[in-house]
């Protein structure tokens, strides 16, 4: 199995995860739009036990009740979150030093984009999470 490199943008975090991701969408939901600054989130998703922080643990830091938000603690990058129940993460695509095998395959939450935003492709549409 292929190991993908990612880290935060201040590059003191480092994690490694399997190239073997579940799904990957475009995420519009409000909350992936303030996390990222941006119109919507690219994800990956995959089981928890296939990545790992490799360098750089002791700078991390998690937020969050329902969904633990694991940031690096100097630069403040959004680096996974886990969800399910703790049975997954969802891997900010962004923070991907290598290109993973997988794309996008449509846009969830588009019942809450950004009004200044278009989507311009042609994925799949959602209102929530299909």
């Amino acid at each position: 199995m292929k190991i993908l490199k990612g880290q935060c943008r201040c590059r003191a975090v480092t994690y490694a995860v399997e190239d073997a991701f579940a799904y990957a969408v475009n995420c519009h939901c409000s909350n992936c739009r303030r996390a990222t600054g941006s119109a919507f989130k690219p994800l990956a998703g995959i089981e928890i036990g296939k990545i790992a922080i490799v360098e750089g643990e002791e700078s991390t830091v998690r937020y969050g009740d329902e969904a633990q938000y694991r940031h690096c603690g100097k630069c403040g990058s959004l680096l996974y979150a886990t969800v399910r129940e703790g049975t997954f993460v969802h891997v900010p695509m962004g923070t991907l030093v290598d290109a993973p095998s997988i794309r996008p395959t449509h846009h969830i939450f588009v019942g809450s984009k950004a009004p200044w935003y278009d989507i311009t492709d042609d994925l799949p549409q959602h209102d929530g999470f299909d």
